[in-house]
C-alpha cells in the first residue's frame, strides 16, 4: 500500500461525502445529498434533496461527533431504503417481482405509506444499534470476564477484549463480503473513494481519470470505526476491571465520548498527511480494503452522475428521476399525492357502500 497515492500532496481536501447504497452511491455536497441507482436497464436514477442548516451545537468539537454518528445512522439506513425502493418500483422490461411481506403491509394499512416507511426506518436504526451494542460491546467483555481467574493485570484484559472487538468486527466484515449484493456495495464504495479523490485533485470527472486512484481514503466511515475501535480500547483500559455489570454500564455510557473523539480524529486525519496521522490511519485503511473493490467503469460512472449532481450552485432546484451520466435530469419521476383524511373518509365510506349493495 502505497500511502503516496492515499495522502496525495497535491490534493485539495473538501467536505464531500459519500455512502454506496444498494446499486449505487449516495454523495453529500456543500449544500444537499444526490442518491445514484443503476437501474436493471442500465439508465441511472437520482435524487437530490437539499440538507438542513447544522444546529449552533453541531460546532462544538467532540460533541458534533455524538451528532454526526446518529445523523448518519439514520440517514445511511433511510438512504439504503430508498435505493431498495427505486429497485422495487422500476417497471421496466428488466424488472424483478418483489412480493411486499405481510408486516410492511399491515403497517401501511395502520399507518400510510408515510408511516409505515418512517415506523421501519427508525425500527431498524434501533435494532442495528441494538445488534451493535450487543456483539461488538457486550459480548467482547462478557466473553473474558472468566479470564480474570487467571490473571489480575487490568491492562491485559482490556487488552484481550479490545482485540476480541477488533477481530469480531473484521470476521462479520469477512463474513458479509462473500454475499454478491454486498460485493456490488463494495464496488460501488470503490468508486465513490476514486470519484471523491479525482475532484479533490482538479482532474476532470470521467471514469479513465477517476480509475487511476486507489479505492481507499483517509476520511472513510470505515475508517472512523476503527478510530471506534482503537479509542474503545485505550480508554476502557484506565477504567480498570471493575465487576460485569458496571463493565457494561461503562463502556454504553462512554460511547458518546468515543464517536465525539473518533469524529475528530477523522476529521484531522481527512485534512492532513503528517507521519503521525498515516500511521493513526493505517488499521482504518487496512480495514477498507475489505470494505472497497475495484469498480468497473459502469460503477464510475453512477458516482460521477452523484457528484456532478451536488456541485452545483445553491438555488439549483432538486428533482428525482432518470438522469444522463453528467447527473443531468431527462425523465422527472411523478408521485401521486397521498389522499388527504377526508378523501380517505370519503372513499372508506364508498367501500361500505359498496359492500351494502
Amino acid at each position: 500500500m502505497d500511502l503516496k497515492k492515499i495522502f496525495l500532496k497535491d490534493a485539495c481536501p473538501t467536505k464531500v461525502g459519500g455512502q454506496a447504497v444498494l446499486e449505487g452511491i449516495m454523495m453529500k455536497g456543500e449544500d444537499r445529498t444526490a442518491v445514484a441507482v443503476r437501474l436493471p436497464n442500465k439508465d441511472i436514477h437520482i435524487k437530490t434533496e437539499k440538507l438542513k442548516e447544522p444546529a449552533k451545537w453541531m460546532k462544538i468539537p467532540i460533541i458534533r461527533g455524538v451528532g454526526v454518528f446518529v445523523g448518519s445512522l439514520v440517514t445511511g439506513t433511510r438512504t439504503l431504503m430508498y435505493s431498495a425502493e427505486v429497485l422495487e418500483s422500476y417497471d421496466g422490461p428488466d424488472a424483478v417481482e418483489y412480493e411486499e411481506d405481510k408486516l410492511s403491509l399491515w403497517l401501511e394499512k395502520k399507518f400510510g405509506e408515510k408511516g409505515a416507511w418512517n415506523i421501519m426506518l427508525y425500527a431498524s436504526v434501533v435494532i442495528a444499534l441494538l445488534l451493535t451494542v450487543g456483539i461488538f460491546i457486550i459480548l467482547p467483555t462478557a466473553a473474558v470476564n472468566w479470564l480474570g481467574h487467571f490473571t489480575s493485570s487490568e491492562v491485559l484484559l482490556n487488552l484481550i477484549e479490545g482485540v476480541l472487538r477488533i477481530i469480531l468486527f473484521v470476521l462479520y466484515i469477512l463474513l458479509i463480503s462473500k454475499m454478491q449484493d454486498i460485493q456490488t456495495v463494495f464496488r460501488y464504495h470503490g468508486a465513490e473513494h476514486k470519484c471523491i479523490h479525482c475532484f479533490e485533485n482538479g482532474l476532470e470527472l470521467t471514469p479513465e481519470n477517476c480509475q487511476q486512484f486507489y479505492t481507499l481514503h483517509p476520511r472513510c466511515g470505515t475508517s472512523f470505526l476503527m478510530f471506534v475501535m482503537v479509542i474503545s480500547l485505550i480508554l476502557f483500559s484506565l477504567l480498570g476491571w471493575p465487576s460485569l455489570v458496571w463493565r457494561i454500564l461503562s463502556r454504553l455510557l462512554l460511547i458518546p465520548v468515543i464517536a465525539g473523539l473518533s469524529y475528530e480524529l477523522l476529521r484531522w486525519a481527512g485534512r492532513s498527511d503528517n507521519l503521525a496521522v498515516k500511521i493513526l490511519s493505517l488499521p482504518g485503511l487496512y480495514l477498507q480494503k475489505l470494505t472497497t473493490a475495484e469498480p468497473e467503469k459502469q460503477h464510475l460512472e453512477v458516482a460521477i452522475a452523484a457528484m456532478k449532481a451536488v456541485m452545483v450552485s445553491p438555488d439549483t432546484p432538486c428533482y428525482e428521476g432518470v438522469c444522463d451520466k453528467d447527473g443531468k435530469l431527462i425523465q422527472e419521476e411523478k408521485h401521486e399525492e397521498e389522499p388527504s383524511m377526508e378523501e380517505k373518509k370519503e372513499q372508506k365510506e364508498k367501500d361500505a357502500d359498496s359492500k351494502c349493495l
